[in-house]
């Protein structure tokens, strides 16, 4: 779930099976309240308009889609006694381009397609308030996702170092105990080549953060940091001492840092 802000007015979306829906009952109370939400969805509902781009949006999306009783509705439309609720089409047609919910975040979503459309209802310029905040909402999530995987890459590297310290770094007759300070004092190679100082320096420099620094990490040093293990483990496959693979990695780590920053200012620039 996640909350979009509209011109001061929260709007709920929510992500069902990977595809996201936009509350069309937040949108109506952005407009009336409470009480008129249920009343305004259904009069968007009954309309020609609504219901020939209702239907024809389900059968261009949903193969489950029942066309003979959409057009039983279709030739209802416009009669004074025609009244048609989500939950009926969705019961009659079996619809997926709107849900209803009950419960804490209850009331009447629809696919965004079908929400931007109902934004009209609203006013012209909600519907555009309501699309570039969803196209904001979308960047950041976008952002936030390529931060985590490539965090992710980094974790996944690690083991291809730690494998490389436990083939040639360990001897058989070290502790559990002995095994696991190379273990730390390899990853301080990585951070100190990078970062400048070791997790256990990070951590009384900022006593008050939570995590360790790889947490606190940019995504060019994220990605810079996913090489320096590759490299560190093919330095340790190759006998390098751990002092000149420090200097090595640092050396690396300066000259791919700048290279990224030199990408990103030019992609500003554009």
């Amino acid at each position: 779930m996640a909350k979009l802000n509209v011109n001061d007015k929260q709007i709920t979306v929510l992500s069902v099976h990977e595809k996201d829906y936009i509350s069309l009952t937040d949108m109506a109370n952005a407009k009336e309240n409470d009480s008129r939400a249920a009343d305004i969805i259904k009069n968007w509902i009954r309309t020609r308009y609504t219901l020939e781009f209702l239907g024809t949006w389900e059968q261009i999306n949903n193969p489950n889609f029942k066309v003979v009783e959409f057009d039983h509705f279709k030739t209802q439309a416009g009669l004074p006694s025609f009244v048609l609720s989500a939950s009926e089409w969705i019961e009659k047609t079996s619809a997926i381009g709107l849900i209803v919910k009950k419960g804490k975040y209850g009331g009447t979503y629809a696919h965004k397609d079908i929400a931007f459309e109902f934004g009209s209802a609203i006013s012209v310029p909600f519907k555009l308030y309501l699309i570039t905040g969803f196209q904001k909402l979308k960047e950041e999530e976008q952002n936030k996702l390529g931060w985590t995987a490539k965090r992710e890459l980094a974790k996944l590297n690690y083991h291809i170092h730690t494998d490389a310290i436990k083939q040639h770094l360990i001897p058989k007759e070290l502790t559990a105990a002995q095994m696991s300070t190379v273990y730390a004092n390899e990853a301080d190679v990585l951070n100190v080549a990078l970062f400048g100082s070791t997790a256990k320096q990070w951590r009384e420099y900022n006593p008050s953060l939570k995590g360790n620094i790889r947490d606190y990490a940019t995504i060019n040093q994220l990605i810079c940091l996913s090489n320096m293990e590759n490299l560190n483990a093919l330095f340790i496959n190759e006998k390098i001492p751990q002092k000149d693979r420090l200097l090595k990695l640092n050396k690396i780590a300066i000259h791919q840092i700048r290279i990224l920053q030199e990408a990103d200012q030019r992609k500003l620039l554009k």
